[in-house]
């Protein structure tokens, strides 16, 4: 979903020359899908650690952080206030953190 959206999203500024909100559009692309599909080929890779609660976690983590953070960063490009790209960029980092711990656990079983 998310890189559909990108890509109209970036047909959209350039077809209208309008370049501003670039940075959410960006964050759409490489949050939203490029490390969405990283860690989806990783728990594919790895079947065992899709296992458990911490990949229920991350994966809500992930979700509510780039679909928090990348309106967030719209509205602080428009002045409109930073609060929703802060607390979707800390939402995004906790699901980081969380996949790291899902790694660890995945390679100590290994």
């Amino acid at each position: 979903m998310a890189v559909v959206l990108g890509m109209g999203w970036g047909i959209q500024m350039s077809a209208t020359h309008t370049y501003t909100l670039a940075p959410a559009h960006a964050h759409l692309n490489l949050v939203g899908w490029v490390t969405m599909a990283l860690f989806a080929f990783y728990y594919h890779t790895v079947p065992s650690a899709a296992e458990g609660i911490l990949p229920k976690l991350h994966l809500g983590a992930a979700f509510f952080g780039v679909t928090t953070m990348v309106p967030g960063i719209v509205m602080a490009l428009r002045h409109q206030g930073e609060t929703f790209a802060k607390v979707g960029s800390i939402l995004t980092l906790i699901s980081m953190l969380i996949f790291l711990a899902v790694v660890l656990k995945s390679r100590a079983r290994a």
